[in-house]
């Protein structure tokens, strides 16, 4: 991994991730509004921005075939390794999440493969480093409601990435001491419509200058 280096980011590349499943939300989703912002903020420092939009990959459960082994790429899922390349060649990554139980399901496929690549090698060499080795990795979670649910959001949803992510030796950055698995954003409020789902609005003001300070962090890499 290169080293960081604030004044310029020419060359560098983040890939961010939104795991959000709700096909519905479509341009509406607020996995991929954030991840936008967060392209938005990067562009400031010139590092190229990748979203990856989950809602459109097909992404097969890991059986532990074992086939990963030895080419470290899943034998059953190419959309699983175009995804994990786009990875190797990141400088940063981002995963922006809703809460659901407690991660979206592609993201939990995705976590779990990465995983058992990592896992298999480490197990045969305690000394094995991954392809993914010390990346920096910011973890944005929201949710359906306000500020008194974003401890268990973190809980549920960063903490969970974290330590997935730790396995496949990614560096989860804090943000800060409290926040040590990255941050989480409350709702404005909730209305109700004709829809099924609730529409959930944000104080997308408010949410830029936090996300602005969050993405600082990942880039210094601490």
């Amino acid at each position: 991994m290169k080293e960081p280096h604030m004044e310029t980011g020419e060359g560098r590349r983040a890939v961010c991730v939104s795991c959000s499943n709700m096909a519905g939300s479509q341009e509406n989703s607020t996995s991929i509004k954030l991840c936008e912002m967060l392209a938005k903020q990067l562009s400031g420092y010139n590092i190229e921005s990748h979203i990856v939009d989950l809602r459109k990959y097909e992404l097969l459960p890991c059986v532990g075939c074992g086939e990963c082994y030895e080419s470290r790429r899943c034998c059953r899922d190419p959309r699983f390794n175009e995804i994990y390349d786009g990875f190797t060649r990141a400088d940063y990554l981002f995963f922006v999440s809703p809460h659901y139980a407690p991660i979206p399901s592609k993201l939990a496929v995705l976590l779990e493969k990465m995983e058992q690549i990592t896992f298999l090698h480490w197990w045969k060499d305690n000394r094995y480093q991954s392809e993914l080795y010390g990346i920096p990795a910011g973890i944005i979670s929201h949710g359906g409601a306000g500020e008194w649910a974003l401890p268990s959001y973190k809980e549920m949803v960063n903490d969970t990435i974290a330590n997935a992510l730790d396995t496949i030796q990614i560096k989860a950055i804090p943000f800060d001491d409290k926040w040590n698995t990255g941050i989480s954003i409350p709702v404005k409020k909730v209305v109700e419509t004709d829809s099924i789902f609730p529409v959930q609005e944000y104080d997308w003001n408010v949410l830029e200058t936090k996300i602005r300070e969050y993405a600082k962090r990942v880039l210094q890499g601490n």
